[in-house]
């Protein structure tokens, strides 16, 4: 009964409920993206947390799928919300006409971190800014280091009620800062009412308490337990066995 409460009091402050593929609009096209093994075989994917991580090889979709709920979400898909419009080239998502999103309620407030176009996000910020930089620490993105301004971003644009795209956060953040990163995730997400769905290398941030993992290795995405990921697997084998795993890599 207590498990039960605690999973309805979970989903009562969630906004995206689940993803739909519409397969009968794409037939059996072999193009990219439908050719991701991922991708291909998805129907429907439902979010049970909200806190969601997607995992897996690169290549393997998650950070289109990613780019693509941003779009349909009509964030910015270079970066940014519904009201930063700037052009990156090749930043528009094929997939995203092809996916449904369920709601329960909609919402349109968010933000949609893309680390690789980040930098012109930030000289998009330095071109309309008129507000004393007040949502990034009161100083240009282009003045704080890469990590600062990271977060920055998360401490002072990211509020509540709204939902987080963010591809690969840790990108910019050191060990220390993912950690304060998960003390920002953990109070949006149980006081301020958001929702984050996160593609992430890091073993550090995948270790959130009570989040769903979704693998999209081995051609399909799948629920795995934290263990399970190789980014945990393959980092305490590391730690545990340094000298011997560095000579089974180097000496082949």
């Amino acid at each position: 009964m207590l498990k039960y409460i605690k999973a309805h009091l979970e989903m009562m402050h969630m906004f995206l409920r689940s993803i739909s593929l519409l397969r009968d609009e794409i037939g059996f096209s072999n193009r990219y993206p439908f050719s991701i093994p991922a991708i291909k075989s998805l129907n429907k994917l439902d979010l049970k947390s909200k806190v969601t991580f997607f995992v897996g090889e690169n290549g393997s979709g998650k950070s289109t799928l990613l780019e693509a709920i941003a779009d349909k979400c009509e964030f910015n898909t270079a970066g940014g919300g519904r009201n930063n419009m700037y052009d990156v080239h090749a930043s528009e998502s094929s997939l995203g006409d092809f996916i449904r999103l369920s709601w329960l309620p909609k919402i349109t407030n968010g933000f949609f971190l893309r680390a690789e176009s980040f930098y012109q996000f930030a000289s998009h910020i330095d071109e309309v800014d008129s507000d004393g930089f007040r949502d990034y620490g009161g100083r240009s993105l282009h003045k704080q280091s890469h990590g600062e301004s990271f977060l920055s971003l998360f401490v002072h644009r990211f509020k509540g009620k709204a939902i987080y795209l963010l591809d690969e956060p840790e990108a910019a953040l050191s060990p220390q800062r993912q950690l304060a990163f998960l003390r920002v995730i953990h109070d949006l997400a149980s006081e301020g009412d958001s929702q984050f769905i996160i593609a992430t290398h890091s073993p550090i941030l995948l270790g959130y308490p009570d989040a769903t993992i979704l693998s999209f290795d081995d051609g399909e995405i799948k629920e795995v337990a934290y263990e399970e990921t190789d980014h945990y697997q393959i980092t305490k084998y590391f730690l545990q066995h340094r000298e011997k795993f560095l000579e089974e890599i180097l000496e082949k």
